[in-house]
């Protein structure tokens, strides 16, 4: 087993099964990533919501590599080991006009900035606790509004076999911007091969998230994180991403839970969604725009019922432990 490295300037804004490889590695080898955040930089720690107005949006969502693994071969499916994650000690989400699930009712441009409390020991990088805690990160400490850190890559995926330059920014069967908040140090990613080499890359840091990341962004963050390749040639029923992961909530959780009732999926989805931010701005005092980036980055949508038509129920349930105040 050898162990590489691809630097950060070695990335590139789209899938694309023609960019030469960034470095090439033998199938069992490890990999470390140093990935700058998914504005590209264009967010820093002193940003403000006048940012959002500046942003190339063509330069948003870069993903580092790609990886040319030998062996990897159409049919094939790339094994993913996710070996470690490591944050930078701030983060950012954002309101961006026109992106998210109710980005007709938020209309206007607004930008967080999170400092990030990596383990025990600000020096700590790397460390979880029993709870796989990673760190956490204040919401609103003088409200006890307190975000548990959980690292992941929100873009993993090797290169499309259809030719041309596909955008990083949705997701698709080879893997991309999948924003699984599972995907954390100690799970492992399965991708259908369907180029030679599989032509695998990885960005999008994110420290939290909640599923679904309703309002467009978790807490976005640089990150350096480290995966094992391997070729796989005996698992033919991989067509999309498949993952094996443990459980996001260590302890036994209790949860608040909204629900959202129609016939329309996606209806249903944006009414569990808003009643959420309603329960947080009449019972949490915050404010709808800070309730609405909450619910993106620590609250978590569910299918409830799906089969009872004409009606769906989906859910959106927000862990409870987040607030460290009565």
């Amino acid at each position: 087993m050898s162990i590489h490295a691809v630097k950060r300037a070695q990335c590139h804004l789209a899938w694309d099964n023609s960019i030469p490889p960034a470095i090439r590695v033998a199938s069992g080898d490890t990999v470390t990533f140093d990935c700058l955040d998914a504005s590209n930089g264009q967010i820093t720690p002193t940003s403000t919501a006048a940012t959002i107005a500046t942003f190339v949006f063509a330069q948003l969502d870069q993903v580092n590599g790609p990886v040319f693994v030998e062996g990897a071969a159409p049919g094939n499916t790339l094994r993913v080991d996710v070996l470690d994650v490591r944050t930078a000690k701030w983060g950012w989400s954002a309101l961006i006009p026109g992106f998210g699930l109710l980005a007709d009712e938020f209309p206007n441009p607004a930008v967080k900035i999170w400092a990030l409390h990596i383990g025990e020991d600000e020096g700590a990088e790397g460390i979880a606790d029993a709870d796989g805690e990673y760190g956490y990160a204040w919401f609103d400490e003088a409200k006890g509004i307190r975000i548990p850190l959980r690292p992941f890559a929100g873009e993993m995926g090797v290169a499309p076999g259809k030719p041309g330059a596909h955008s990083t920014i949705p997701p698709y069967a080879t893997g991309g911007n999948v924003d699984t908040r599972h995907l954390t140090k100690g799970a492992t990613l399965y991708l259908p091969v369907e180029v030679e080499g599989a032509l695998f890359s990885i960005g999008d840091g994110h420290a939290a998230q909640g599923d679904g990341e309703v309002c467009g962004t978790a807490i976005e963050t640089p990150m350096n994180v480290t995966v094992r390749l391997t070729v796989l040639k005996d698992k033919p029923y991989v067509k999309t991403p498949h993952f094996v992961t443990h459980s996001p909530h260590g302890r036994d959780e209790e949860f608040y839970c909204t629900t959202g009732v129609e016939s329309d999926i996606r209806e249903a989805t944006r009414s569990a969604v808003r009643h959420m931010i309603e329960f947080l701005h009449a019972e949490k005092g915050l404010t709808r725009e800070d309730a609405y980036i909450l619910c993106s980055v620590a609250a978590d949508l569910r299918m409830h019922e799906v089969v009872d038509m004409p009606n769906y129920v989906i859910g959106m349930m927000l862990p409870k432990s987040i607030f460290t105040k009565a």
